[in-house]
């Protein structure tokens, strides 16, 4: 599978994937014209794009996108708090599978302070292989086996936290809804070796936190535990 990068972090998310066969855009938080740019003017060859939840840097670009000819695929809440009308608008729910091209995609549910946020399972019917990809959520409450590929928030680390409050970067009363909308690097660890990962080839870590994380620490200590590839993004 393909993976290409377009963003990144609290500023703006956006990724691509492709099994050659059918190209999926995982969120779109960033300026419709940075992925214009990203995808060489060829945004037509999107045949999807998964957006997580309503928080602007996940899903800044899907109106536009619709407008361009791209289907949207997001939950209800998500629909309604962003405001997306139009028929490019599909909406998906938690559990409930749906095919898009040669993809297999598993909506699920995640934890965050939005309305009805989602994860995604996809499967290539076309190589067999399976990508699982969540961001924005402090815990994951599914297991999932035969993963190829993991795209995933990796936020903070405890400790780099706990330096960031004594430090005063980090103001005392935003730390409740940090740990309860945010996946630390303990967590995530602990939800790695709660799954399956036999067949498991890289590791993306997302949306790490400028403050509260150790890029190079966070890889080190996944890759420890997986024995995978692990690539910081």
């Amino acid at each position: 599978m393909d993976i290409k990068v377009f963003a990144s972090g609290s500023s703006g998310n956006a990724y691509l994937v492709s099994d050659e066969k059918t190209t999926l855009l995982l969120d779109a938080g960033i300026p419709l014209r940075e992925i214009q740019v990203a995808c060489g003017f060829r945004v037509r060859e999107i045949d999807g794009c998964l957006i997580t939840h309503a928080h602007k840097d996940h899903s800044k670009a899907a109106e536009g996108l619709a407008r361009l000819g791209v289907d949207i695929y997001t939950s209800a809440g998500t629909i309604e708090a962003c405001g997306l009308t139009g028929h490019r608008i599909q909406t998906v729910k938690a559990l409930e599978s749906i095919t898009i091209g040669t993809f297999k995609v598993l909506p699920f549910d995640v934890q965050h302070d939005a309305p009805e946020p989602l994860g995604f399972l996809l499967e290539s019917t076309a190589n067999g292989e399976r990508l699982l990809y969540f961001t924005d959520t402090y815990y994951i409450k599914y297991r999932f086996d035969r993963l190829t590929y993991i795209m995933a928030e990796c936020n903070y680390s405890k400790e780099a936290l706990l330096k960031s409050i004594e430090a005063g970067y980090v103001p005392i009363e935003l730390v409740p809804r940090l740990v309860k909308s945010h996946m630390s690097l303990e967590h995530f660890i602990e939800m790695l070796k709660a799954n399956d990962l036999t067949d498991v080839r890289q590791i993306y870590l997302l949306h790490l936190s400028d403050n509260n994380s150790d890029a190079e620490h966070f890889r080190e200590e996944v890759r420890r535990a997986t024995g995978a590839e692990v690539y910081v993004c």
